[in-house]
């Protein structure tokens, strides 16, 4: 999301116009709009459109400015339609903190958007793991992850924790995860990755220590944006699985 465009999100929501055209999920004036196009233009310009998971590529170059960056990416059992199926499903989306929370548009879905911060507390004092850790086991106990989006922008106990349990049979539609730091962050995609492949989970990560907040919240807008084309007719799920864009 531009800069512009983040800026008018609150005003975008309080107008209630979710399923409306646009161009960016935050540009409601013609001014952001312009910008917005603009912008993902120049993307497409270093990120041909040619697969489902271009679009995720593309949008962790919007969301980190850096080209490079779709190189790093990584996908699991065609993320991309799945994604974009949970949204039309209006499964939850269940972020592992505030930041990513906030990040998540709140136009052109009907998700209800969560975070797991703040659950947990009581095991996290008990076994000293890490808030974030315990935040995601108290709620995959609560069944709150099967079927839903997962998104881990930030902690990477979390999406540890969410490998574990995806491991002991929990199945999101989708994850996206890109924890970022130099402790345990690139290992724990790895693992995550390892795990929703084994176990038929669609999943959008990233190699390497770079990652976080934002690009966990742009990638799971991405969904959105699909979504959107499918429900205006300019996609359909059957050709995204297909490979088709």
């Amino acid at each position: 999301m531009t800069t512009e465009g983040a800026a008018e999100a609150d005003d975008a929501d309080a107008a209630g116009d979710d399923f409306e055209e646009y161009a960016d999920l935050g540009a409601t004036t013609s001014n952001a709009m312009d910008i917005a196009e603009t912008s993902m233009d120049r993307v497409h310009e270093i990120v041909p459109q040619e697969e489902p998971a271009d679009r995720m590529r593309a949008k962790s170059v919007h969301a980190t400015g850096d080209p490079e960056f779709q190189h790093l990416m990584r996908f699991e059992h065609q993320p991309v339609p799945a994604g974009a199926r949970a949204v039309l499903n209006e499964a939850p989306i269940v972020t592992d903190i505030t930041m990513v929370k906030s990040g998540i548009t709140g136009r052109g879905h009907n998700c209800e958007v969560r975070k797991a911060i703040g659950n947990g507390a009581d095991l996290a004092a008990e076994t000293g793991m890490t808030r974030t850790a315990a935040s995601v086991l108290t709620l995959d106990k609560e069944g709150v992850y099967d079927g839903a989006i997962a998104v881990v922008g930030n902690a990477p106990t979390a999406a540890l924790a969410l490998a574990d349990c995806i491991e002991q049979g929990t199945r999101p539609a989708a994850v996206v995860a890109t924890p970022v730091g130099f402790v345990k962050a690139a290992e724990s995609r790895k693992r995550l990755r390892e795990v929703a492949q084994e176990h038929g989970v669609p999943a959008v990560t990233n190699v390497g220590r770079r990652g976080g907040s934002g690009l966990a919240a742009g990638l799971t807008n991405e969904f959105v944006h699909v979504a959107s084309d499918v429900r205006n007719d300019e996609l359909t799920l059957e050709g995204l699985e297909r490979g088709e864009l």
